[in-house]
């Protein structure tokens, strides 16, 4: 005699909440971050990696490297000139570094993988320690 099938348990939606909520970060803080960040730009990232492409390039290439705030989150981008003649549009954003904010003078600091995600670089480190491996870590190259 055939056996049947044994039931599935019904699904039921359910609110999944954050895995954390992140903390308010000082103004000082960011201050802070935020001169350290323009140095690092002006001084190392811009200089190393905005060039004037050749004559007819029609591949994309970096005119602005930036840093910036978004909610708790700061973010070292690029800004990419499309110059070819099927490019969606003149130029395009993309970020490459995050640094979020975890207490106690400390930040963690992640690098966009290809899929999207934000990977990790490290556990928690202060403010010095971060923007040295903006600069000096392979993941951030550009």
């Amino acid at each position: 005699m055939p056996r049947k099938p044994a039931k599935r348990p019904r699904k039921i939606w359910t609110l999944q909440p954050p895995l954390h909520s992140p903390l308010p970060v000082p103004a000082t803080i960011k201050e802070v971050v935020d001169i350290g960040a323009a140095c690092l730009v002006e001084s190392f990232l811009k200089p190393a990696y905005v060039k004037n492409p050749p004559p007819d390039w029609d591949f994309n290439y970096i005119v602005d490297i930036y840093a910036r705030w978004t909610r708790n989150y700061f973010y070292f981008g690029a800004r990419y000139c499309s110059p070819g003649p099927n490019a969606l549009a003149p130029f395009f954003d993309s970020n490459f570094a995050r640094m979020e904010y975890v207490g106690d003078n400390l930040f963690t600091i992640a690098c966009l993988r290809r899929n999207n995600r934000w990977d990790p670089v490290g556990g928690a480190m202060p403010l010095d320690e971060c923007l040295e491996a903006v600069k000096t870590y392979p993941a951030f190259q550009l």
